[in-house]
């Protein structure tokens, strides 16, 4: 079974929108899509964009840095199937966000 880490308060990751934190030494983006929230590597594939500072679309964030785009849900790209970055398991305790380390 995976360890939980809370990592921050449900109201502190707005709607639409990501924030990076760090869970066992890796910087993890957060993401509210519509109330649920979702977990990746904070750094792109490509030059090592900050994922947590990207346009969110639905599920889909935008590297800020060079535009490439991330499915939050699974971290597979949708312009290239064999680009993701790790996705990380989620859950809500009360209106607490914890993402699994490991």
């Amino acid at each position: 079974m995976a360890d939980f880490v809370r990592v921050a308060s449900a109201s502190e990751i707005p709607a639409g929108q990501g924030r990076m934190f760090e869970v066992g030494g890796h910087q993890v983006a957060v993401f509210n899509v519509a109330g649920q929230f979702h977990a990746i590597d904070n750094v792109c594939e490509h030059q090592g964009g900050p994922l947590a500072e990207g346009e969110l679309d639905g599920c889909v964030v935008t590297c800020p840095w060079h535009g490439w785009t991330y499915d939050v849900s699974t971290g597979i790209s949708p312009d290239d199937p064999d680009t993701k970055v790790r996705r990380y398991e989620v859950k809500v305790d009360g209106s607490e966000v914890l993402v699994a380390l490991g």
